[in-house]
């Protein structure tokens, strides 16, 4: 930053013309006069953007030690590009946040000041005092140690990841109701809640907003002790490493989502994860999507880890050729990862972190009607698929809409509702926050009776507008296309946070806890009951081609194998002894139901595979023996 300062009895100015990268300003701010006046005129350069909040502290310190010599407390602030002398400046939004900084702490320090617009042409009349003192020149640099001052200066980093949206949201006056399958909607506080505990939950959620939990969920301590996942101390908060077991539950739900995806017709695609800050569609489609950033710089340019496969995804379909025929037009990436500076009060385990896979597919529509046929075809989807989970059942609907846009279409939200057969949330908004007109999530109650959406989809009736994406109609005109965003399963993470919660429920309840079968990373546990059974024992398993097993062959008492086998959430127990190896019968305990029976090595594999017939097969990749595998956590 380059700091041109002058001492002056007088100096005021007068903008004359808005340039293109002008602020927004207050009548107030098109004029201003200062006596007895520290006048800084001030340019902010690209380097500055490595450290905006040292830069700030190094300015207003020196300020303070200019008054103080000359026993001055007025300061006007005056953006001055012309001091750049050929270095590149920094971009429009981070100059001013540099300047409003700097006002800010000055002010808290008792300063009068009065900052010049940026992006004016004004003129301006000085008369400055002539005294050794009066004129003075500054370099500020990333890095430079500033003095320390009790000063409050706000994060210059923190406030360029909170988009305008987020901060739209969160001042947002927005109506809750709840719509019944007959179509009447209800406002939250008189509907009658009476068998409906999971859709009070959520909008007690919904309306408080209390997103921090008193205590850790129970999901962290299952994750830990079944070797799923656990918090990588080496990164930032949020962000995990998955052992082996999770590994192998997390590659089968990405299987299954992308292969449901594509069934569905989605084209499969891949797209960067990092994007200039500059970029101008980008640029307005950050202001317009309620998230925060992570920041990455890179020579000169500024970027920022994407937040979903939108980006990609839109600067892709901005330079194909799209007819009318074919639409809607469907896209889909599993971006590994997207990436959110969630605040770090919310974050929580699997809840809600800060890099996660997530399942995006955007679909590209004719025009609304096609955009809302596309819409309840998916609402259609994430019920189906959810409900291969195990989830669906769990699940509290929730629809957000413009107001406007309910009272033109109420009969679609009751006919939607209809089919979903059980009341749902619906919060309304006189103003749009964000790029979508409507959107509707499922979302999972958890033990603690925080809400998390899984199943995401929207109506957006901006971005194709903002990033000049277009289709050629039956006229040969080119007409901007209506785009859903859909998450069918919402993020990986959350999808296995949901699955160990409810398991947590049901231990609550007295009940033995499972993952669905085909996501169980091991299927069936064989327990020899001593070595002369271990040779058996490795023929059982070589039989079980396409089914996860696996032998517990260490040097433990029968009991303790089986109780690790208990442990361990293993569907299918075979206790192999003599008897066993005579007959070919195996004992089986089967934990779904506590049952007890015997079968044949073939039947039992039959069942397993008739049971997951449809769902992804992968192979655990932990050794098959149990005396082989390390420990990964306790």
């Amino acid at each position: 930053m380059k700091e041109l300062i002058i001492h002056a009895d007088r100096v005021s100015y007068e903008t004359t013309k808005k340039t293109k990268v002008a602020e927004e300003i207050s009548k107030e701010m098109e004029n201003g006069e200062m006596t007895d006046v520290i006048w800084a005129r001030i340019a902010v350069e690209k380097t500055d953007e490595e450290d905006l909040n040292g830069i700030a502290q190094q300015a207003v310190d020196d300020l303070i030690s200019v008054s103080e010599q000359v026993k001055c407390k007025n300061v006007m602030l005056y953006p001055y590009a012309h001091l750049l002398f050929g270095s590149t400046p920094a971009s429009p939004e981070n100059a001013i946040q540099l300047l409003k900084d700097i006002e800010g702490a000055l002010k808290e320090n008792g300063f009068t000041v009065i900052r010049a617009p940026f992006g004016y042409y004004k003129k301006f009349k000085v008369e400055a005092k002539g005294h050794p003192l009066s004129e003075l020149s500054r370099v500020f640099t990333p890095g430079m140690k500033a003095e320390k001052k009790e000063m409050k200066i706000k994060s210059v980093e923190t406030e360029e990841k909170v988009s305008d949206s987020l901060k739209k949201e969160a001042g947002l006056q927005s109506k809750f109701y709840v719509l019944t399958p007959d179509g009447k909607l209800v406002e939250h506080e008189k509907f009658n809640y009476h068998g409906h505990d999971g859709l009070q939950k959520f909008m007690t959620y919904e309306t408080k907003k209390v997103r921090a939990y008193d205590k850790e969920p129970p999901h962290i301590k299952i994750m830990k002790e079944h070797e799923f996942v656990d918090y990588e101390p080496g990164t930032d908060q949020g962000n995990f490493r998955w052992y082996p077991n999770g590994r192998l539950i997390k590659k089968i739900l990405e299987k299954s989502i992308t292969d449901f995806c594509v069934d569905y017709g989605a084209m499969e695609v891949e797209t960067p994860i990092m994007y200039d800050f500059e970029h101008p569609a980008l640029k307005k489609y950050l202001g317009r999507f309620p998230a925060r950033q992570y920041v990455v710089l890179s020579d000169e340019k500024k970027l920022f880890l994407r937040f979903s496969a939108c980006f990609g995804q839109f600067l892709m379909a901005t330079g194909m050729v799209i007819s009318h025929k074919h639409l809607p037009l469907k896209m889909y990436e599993l971006t590994k990862y997207s990436f959110r500076r969630e605040q770090g009060g919310e974050l929580a385990g699997l809840k809600r972190l800060r890099a996660f896979t997530m399942p995006d597919m955007h679909a590209f529509c004719r025009d609304m009607p096609q955009a809302q046929e596309e819409f309840e075809r998916q609402l259609g989807l994430g019920m189906s698929w959810l409900g291969s989970v195990g989830l669906y059942d769990k699940a509290e609907i929730g629809f957000r809409i413009e107001t406007d846009f309910f009272n033109k279409n109420k009969e679609w939200y009751v006919r939607m509702v209809k089919r979903i057969g059980k009341p749902v949330l619906v919060e309304m908004f006189d103003e749009r926050y964000a790029y979508f007109i409507t959107k509707f999530e499922f979302n999972f109650v958890d033990s603690m009776d925080k809400a998390s959406a899984l199943t995401t989809v929207q109506i957006d009736v901006e971005n194709a507008d903002t990033y000049g994406i277009h289709f050629v109609d039956e006229d040969g005109s080119k007409k901007k296309p209506v785009i859903t965003h859909a998450s069918i399963s919402g993020s990986l993470e959350r999808v296995v946070y949901a699955l160990l919660e409810k398991e947590a429920m049901r231990m609550e309840r007295g009940e033995k806890a499972m993952l669905p079968l085909w996501l169980s990373p091991t299927q069936v546990r064989i327990i020899p009951i001593s070595d002369k059974h271990m040779e058996y024992a490795g023929k059982l398993f070589s039989a079980f081609d396409g089914v996860r097993a696996d032998i517990d062959d260490r040097e433990e008492s029968l009991g303790k194998k089986i109780r690790q086998a208990e442990k361990d959430w293993v569907p299918y127990v075979i206790v192999v002894g003599d008897k066993e190896m005579e007959s070919g019968k195996l004992a089986i305990t089967v934990r779904e139901t506590g049952q007890k029976k015997e079968m044949k090595v073939e039947e039992l594999a039959t069942e397993i595979k008739k049971k997951t017939e449809g769902k992804p097969f992968e192979q655990l990749s932990l050794p098959k023996e149990l005396s082989l595998r390390p420990i990964f956590y306790g």
